[in-house]
């Protein structure tokens, strides 16, 4: 039944097991297109409460397959479309933060803000250092 649900997720939930590979392409891929997503500040708002030590692991499990899907070189929709090319990783993105919202806290929302602020290249260091 679960894979009834996960058809054509299977990358995203392959490469959401390795974490370390998650933060590093995640950074890459938001250095670059940071400029083109209205959703910004939710993606790392999920990244933070994805990497938290204090999100229960299906929290991290649902935000982190979020996560993967949006660095994945491919996806439903391609990234270099205009307008719509961030539309399918945006929807994968809100449902996941819709199902474990509750967990995203407002240090994690104040965390997103103060590295766009800031700039990502400087985000990448302090998730580092996290």
């Amino acid at each position: 039944m679960a894979a009834e649900h996960s058809v054509g997720f299977e990358p995203a939930d392959r490469l959401a097991e390795d974490r370390e590979s998650v933060r590093r392409r995640f950074w890459r891929k938001l250095k670059r297109v940071v400029g083109h997503l209205p959703f910004a500040e939710d993606l790392l708002a999920a990244y933070y409460c994805a990497f938290d030590r204090q999100t229960p692991r299906h929290v991290q499990a649902a935000l982190l397959g979020a996560i993967a899907y949006f660095i994945l070189p491919f996806d439903f929709v391609a990234d270099v479309m205009p307008v719509l090319g961030f539309a399918d990783d945006a929807a994968v993105l809100a449902t996941a933060i819709r199902m474990v919202s509750g967990h995203i806290t407002n240090e994690h929302r104040e965390a997103a803000r103060a590295a766009l602020k800031r700039g990502v290249d400087e985000g990448n260091s302090e998730a580092e250092a996290a």
